[in-house]
């Protein structure tokens, strides 16, 4: 049975966290459709060509180790601008969705591009401040080195580079479920995810 589920939303708000934990509550594969766009930008950042970066991408890209780092994340938001880059990367992605079992994916256009037949739609968003709050932790715990003023000019950045491109901006799905974690820990946003996954499987 193909079940598919699209979780959209801005950095650091708990949408792959959050994916994470759906799919493997319910059994579903996951795919966290933003690797596919940083591990196209981290090539950039060697000098490939971002649509070439895209047409070759190879799942052993996927499993590079500096995929978090702040430069790829910008790098990844200037590549997801460019349409011929989206393109290169939507077959993967439907074909993905499909699959027998159920999937779950997570992105920024999950549910408005790439399944908009997406059987459950959630929109995962929290405020500036506590997103920043969180990407902070997550960069600080891994050992690179900044601050809170520079974690959140840059997911700023990233939101209005992601809102405004003219690709697939970053928007949730007009039938989408929208979940505010602003003030929820992970193990509630997940409880909450679930309850609404189940609305629809039941």
């Amino acid at each position: 049975m193909a079940f598919t589920v699209a979780i959209d939303g801005p950095a650091a708000a708990g949408k792959g966290t959050i994916s994470k934990a759906v799919a493997a509550h319910f059994g579903f594969a996951h795919l966290d459709t933003g690797l596919l766009y940083r591990a196209t930008g981290r090539r950039t950042l060697d000098g490939t060509d971002p649509v070439t970066a895209a047409e070759q991408l190879l799942a052993a890209d996927l499993e590079a180790g500096d995929l978090r780092t702040p430069d790829v994340a910008q790098a990844a938001s200037r590549v997801a601008a460019i349409p011929e880059v989206r393109k290169a990367l939507v077959d993967f992605q439907r074909a993905f969705a499909r699959r027998d079992g159920g999937a779950v994916l997570d992105g920024r256009d999950i549910g408005t591009v790439i399944c908009p037949d997406a059987d459950v739609k959630l929109f995962v968003t929290a405020t500036d401040d506590v997103r920043a709050e969180r990407r902070l932790k997550e960069l600080l715990g891994s050992g690179h080195d900044t601050d809170y003023d520079e974690v959140l000019a840059d997911l700023r950045s990233r939101d209005a580079r992601d809102s405004a491109r003219a690709a697939a901006p970053l928007k949730p799905a007009d039938d989408a479920v929208t979940l505010d974690t602003s003030t929820m820990d992970i193990d509630a946003a997940v409880a909450a995810a679930i309850t609404i996954i189940n609305e629809t499987l039941t």
